[in-house]
């Protein structure tokens, strides 16, 4: 005595519903493993510290103080040189 195929479908819809699946006769590749699990970014976004205030940071808030930031300086200290070169090689 074979069951028909309708009827195993209905069983498994129901199935489906009462454990709160996903209903796929087919068995098509849907993802639905990968949306289930639990998202990582929050994990990801508490493994690295808190990001500290940078020379720009505090340059914002206290107009008056003076800092000096290394890569700054050097960044202008190349275009320097760099308009030089540039001077000579017109002159």
């Amino acid at each position: 005595m074979s069951v028909s195929r309708s009827r195993i479908l209905d069983l498994m819809k129901v199935q489906c519903r009462i454990f709160s699946t996903t209903f796929n006769p087919t068995s098509t590749r849907t993802g639905n493993k990968i949306l289930r699990q639990r998202l990582k970014g929050p994990a990801v976004a508490a493994y690295y510290p808190r990001r500290v205030a940078t020379y720009k940071d505090l340059r914002a808030l206290y107009p008056g103080l003076e800092t000096w930031d290394e890569e700054e300086e050097d960044r202008l200290e190349y275009l320097a040189s760099y308009v030089l070169a540039l001077l000579c090689l017109e002159a």
